[in-house]
């Protein structure tokens, strides 16, 4: 099991992703004293926390992100202090992994997503009366899905090639 957050000034979107069936188990996008409230249970279902880092791309950038920033430290430190391990995954990682190109755009790397559990939207995510393995997977929650396939994918390489 992976716990991914796609972390934010106030609100953060996690997942916790079987990695062995390729399944998202349980998500949600709550504030974020509430996401380090659900750490220690979630802890006893895995050990590994990836979170999604902010890179600079050059441009001035606001106070949110710096709070952003804080949050991501604050995960960190809550996760180590129960004994789990960390590891950062940055959005262009998550591009060239899902979709095989820094260009990507997030409705791109969405529907790589969904091309992975199905042929169709209908598939993939489905509908009330015949719900998909994605169902109920929106907004950040995705950003999210998206970090913890990349890490389980790019985790299980490193790990069969040696390079840990």
């Amino acid at each position: 099991m992976i716990l991914a957050i796609d972390p934010g000034d106030i609100l953060s979107a996690w997942i916790v992703y079987d990695n062995d069936d390729k399944i998202p188990i349980t998500f949600a996008k709550e504030e974020n004293d509430i996401v380090i409230g659900k750490l220690e249970k979630i802890r006893e279902q895995t050990d590994s926390l990836v979170i999604e880092m902010i890179a600079s791309y050059g441009m001035p950038v606001g106070r949110s992100v710096f709070e952003t920033c804080v949050w991501i430290g604050k995960y960190w430190q809550a996760w180590e202090t129960l004994g789990g391990k960390v590891r950062l995954c940055y959005r262009q990682e998550v591009k060239s992994c899902l979709c095989h190109t820094m260009k990507a755009k997030d409705s791109n790397v969405r529907q790589a997503i969904m091309d992975r559990y199905g042929s169709s939207r209908e598939v993939a995510i489905g509908k009330k009366k015949t719900p998909g393995p994605l169902y109920g997977i929106s907004n950040d929650v995705w950003a999210a899905l998206g970090v913890a396939i990349t890490a389980s994918e790019t985790t299980l390489k490193e790990d069969k090639e040696g390079i840990t």
